[in-house]
């Protein structure tokens, strides 16, 4: 478990601080994570990686040259925010256009991706590539749904070597999604994690026992078996991983590979090494070259108990890059040439905030949407436990903690923002926004595209109606649906969203007053979000253990539903003219 930690909320940000602290000739601070503070010359193809915190040396590790150009850096296992993203690749760029790479996760492809629209359409070419290296985590004919583990080193070595060749963006892109559709992983796992402030791990594994194919956030093992020996072990990921070879490979004997045996946080480097005598002796068996091998820790789940294995399928031009050197704080790789340091004046500061004027009507809506954020922060708070237990049934359990990291966010920037004189709609972005940034995940950018689309419909103008709040709810549906690209039926937030959005609709339309249409469309969400339990998830980190979930409601759905229904008292409560 993690013993030494301050605020568990601050957890990750005073472990960047202290990160930079002690690598100051290689990366440097900046809004949303960390940056190269060398020089990298003009025209070069900048990669930025990232993810959730937790997993050092992923991603704020592998800065420096040769490897990665910047580095988002999320709270504890929660994707960064778009906002944070966006702001490392434009510390990062130089001018060769910007290649986001990262773990296939929902918030991440969900952030990633709205921060490489925000990039191309300030004129920064931008493209993303998603590692998707974890065998266990879907078939092969659905390999665009698997997960990115300790893979991801090989594509960002991969990718990285090539920007430093001077290859064009779009043959970096080539070269990475090669890297990624040769590469594969599979882990296993003797105990969970324990996050900081938590009393109890994400998950449990029997003494004895050992979870198969587990994810890299406290996602349970699709089995479970009897802990082998060492050689077992070996034996198991290289029986696994052979089993599968990447498109255009027919057989394995001849081929090279590059190989990494990943600790997952407390299996000793001593243990590795034992399991790794094995493995290479079992890959000399099949024929197969081993390249440049890795064996410690690359991408670990703070301090899971575990261990997984690599693949990486060359051909000469991988080869190449696989080979290539490195100086990274986390990731060292033969010699690389000396090069300046970079001014801090040259890379580009993050921008003061700006509260736009708003008339009297709006900053008094204002106030009523601060009550509202304050009571949601406080209802996430009395549930964070509940909701984390929920989400752990066939997830990875930080629903609560990630919730709550996100409301408390957006109340504190609601409470600033109205001390300045915000209107309803710029109050509402900020507190999308620091919703988004300190909850990261999928439930922050989901929350932060609801908030933002409701603020779009209230203005900083005027006093907001009963249908203009309506039209706000409908367009954060309509934006979340779009987003997360989720649908009724899937088990997920949009299962109460949708009958929410209808009923509160209706109730307008029928000339009901907001307080009482809102408290109709919560009764509808609440009992939506229950009827949940009788899904099977289609989506999401939950899918690949669907069957667990029958029984237990979505987590996000049954968040929204408590969100809702606390928004109604304050509504309820609100004075008439105020409604």
């Amino acid at each position: 478990m993690t013993r030494l930690f301050n605020d568990p909320t601050e957890f990750a940000d005073e472990m960047i601080d202290g990160f930079v602290a002690a690598n100051a000739n290689q990366v440097r601070r900046v809004a949303g994570g960390v940056v190269r503070s060398t020089r990298t010359p003009e025209g070069t193809v900048a990669l930025v990686v990232g993810g959730g915190s937790g997993h050092y040396p992923a991603f704020g590790g592998i800065v420096g040259q040769g490897l990665a150009h910047g580095a988002a850096m999320g709270n504890l296992f929660a994707s960064p925010s778009a906002q944070q993203v966006e702001s490392v690749a434009l510390a990062a760029n130089r001018g060769g256009g910007v290649l986001l790479s990262f773990g296939n996760y929902a918030g991440d492809v969900l952030h990633f991706t709205q921060a490489e629209q925000k990039l191309n359409a300030a004129g920064i070419q931008t493209r993303h590539v998603a590692v998707t290296d974890d065998i266990s985590s879907a078939p092969a004919a659905e390999k665009h749904k698997r997960r990115g583990i300790a893979g991801d080193l090989t594509v960002f070595k991969s990718a990285a070597a090539a920007a430093e060749e001077g290859y064009s963006l779009d043959e970096v892109v080539r070269v990475a999604e090669l890297a990624n559709e040769r590469t594969r992983s599979f882990g296993v796992a003797f105990s969970g994690c324990t996050l900081p402030g938590a009393d109890a791990p994400l998950f449990t594994v029997p003494d004895g026992r050992m979870a198969v194919g587990m994810g890299i956030h406290g996602e349970p093992g699709i089995d479970e078996t009897d802990v082998p020996t060492a050689d077992g072990l070996a034996e198991l990921f290289v029986e696994s991983l052979l089993a599968e070879l990447p498109e255009g490979i027919s057989s394995a004997r001849g081929q090279r590979v590059g190989v990494i045996l990943n600790g997952l946080g407390s299996v000793k480097y001593e243990e590795l090494f034992v399991v790794y005598r094995r493995i290479a002796a079992l890959l000399a068996e099949a024929g197969l070259e081993v390249v440049d091998p890795e064996v410690g820790e690359l991408v670990t789940s703070f301090d899971m108990a575990g261990a997984s294995l690599t693949l990486f399928w060359l051909d000469d031009e991988l080869e190449r890059f696989w080979r290539a050197p490195a100086d990274t704080p986390a990731y060292r790789k033969g010699s690389v040439a000396a090069v300046q340091q970079l001014d801090p004046s040259e890379i580009e500061a993050a921008q003061a905030v700006v509260i736009p004027e708003a008339d009297v009507d709006s900053r008094q809506a204002a106030a009523v949407v601060v009550e509202a954020i304050e009571a949601i922060a406080s209802v996430v708070d009395a549930n964070a436990d509940e909701l984390g237990r929920i989400d752990a049934v066939a997830g990875d359990g930080d629903h609560g903690i990630g919730m709550q990291r996100g409301a408390r966010a957006a109340s504190a920037a609601a409470s600033e923002a109205l001390a300045l004189g915000a209107g309803a709609k710029t109050l509402l972005e900020l507190s999308a926004n620091a919703w988004a940034n300190k909850a990261g995940g999928t439930s922050g950018a989901l929350w932060g595209v609801a908030l933002s689309a409701v603020g779009d419909a209230l203005g900083d103008e005027g006093r907001p109606t009963a249908e203009s709040v309506s039209a706000g709810v409908a367009a954060a549906v309509g934006g979340i649906m779009s987003f997360g690209k989720a649908e009724v039926g899937d088990k997920t937030m949009v299962d109460a969203l949708v009958p929410f959005r209808d009923t509160l609709q209706s109730g307008i339309d029928g000339g009901a007053s907001l307080a009482v249409a809102w408290q109709s469309a919560a009764d509808a969400a609440s009992a939506a979000a229950t009827a949940t339990a009788d899904l099977l998830p289609r989506m999401g980190r939950a899918r690949p253990h669907a069957e667990k979930s029958l029984g237990t409601p979505d987590a996000g759905a049954y968040s929204f539903g408590l969100i809702v229904q606390s928004i109604a008292a304050v509504l309820a409560g609100t004075s008439e003219g105020e409604k």
